[in-house]
């Protein structure tokens, strides 16, 4: 691939943009996408945040949101692009089945996350990002005022496995080990690339993503260059192109750089 060529970078947030040590981007990173920008590459952030839920990334000079792990996909000033929400016969199966198997069930709302209940799981991820607690409601209630693209399980692997075996139409994507993204199934990172790279008329080849989480090698394979982060586990390193350093040591900068994207 000629790098200078590139037409978009696909960037996670958490752990690839923004530092689980310090919860912030660092200012490496800032400037490089800056830089990258104005030569007239699209900076397009892919998460599996909701695109209201970026505050911390603020100074970031992003164009467009692949949010909600590629289900809800929107321009930085809110328009939208496509969307895929969950079928309310699957919510309703998947809530049964959290009470049956006794785990929180939350959903991401772009007004936040809200939850049945709250327990340890639910507590330690929300201060692994720094967020409050998510607030408990009546998730039927919920679910029925407003659309709905992801659903958040609080548990492990094993159960989310039970769980999913007996709705068909929903699958997982995890950025940690004690919790789970669920979209409609068919639904991921890669397919927003796609979905964007229709929108702004570029090939696929032309992009770059950066990622570092288990929902992100969707993105890292599709994309025409993968970028895994030096804190990836082993699969997501496998699923790239090219592993750089940490997001505490400058490694969005650094990998920039090596491909020429900044000088």
């Amino acid at each position: 691939m000629e790098y200078g060529k590139i037409k978009a970078v696909f960037l996670d947030v958490d752990g690839t943009l923004l530092s689980f040590r310090t919860h912030k981007v660092p200012e490496s990173a800032v400037k490089a996408l800056e830089y990258v920008r104005r030569s007239g590459v699209r900076v397009i952030i892919a998460t599996g945040r909701t695109y209201t839920d970026l505050r911390e990334i603020a100074e970031v000079p992003y164009d467009a949101v692949v949010s909600l792990n590629g289900a809800e996909c929107v321009l930085r000033d809110g328009t939208p692009v496509s969307q895929c929400r969950i079928p309310e016969e699957d919510f309703l199966k998947a809530l049964k089945l959290s009470e049956q198997y006794g785990f929180p069930m939350g959903l991401e709302t772009t007004g936040g996350v809200l939850v049945n209940r709250i327990d340890e799981t639910v507590t330690t991820l929300a201060g692994l990002v720094a967020h409050p607690l998510p607030q408990v409601v009546d998730l039927v209630e919920a679910f029925r005022s407003g659309p709905c693209c992801q659903l958040c399980f609080y548990c492990d692997t094993g159960t989310e496995k039970k769980v999913l075996s007996r709705i068909p139409g929903l699958a997982s994507a995890r950025w940690y080990p004690i919790y789970a993204d669920i979209n409609v199934k068919g639904v991921d990172k890669g397919r927003g690339i796609a979905g964007f790279a229709e929108y702004y008329g570029f090939a696929i080849s032309d992009t770059m993503s950066f990622g570092d989480g288990g929902n992100d090698i969707p993105m890292l394979k599709a994309a025409g260059t993968g970028i895994a982060m030096g804190n990836a586990s082993e699969e997501v390193r496998m699923a790239a192109d090219y592993v750089t350093d940490t997001v505490d040591e400058d490694g969005v900068a650094k990998a920039l750089r090596h491909f020429g994207l900044i000088s």
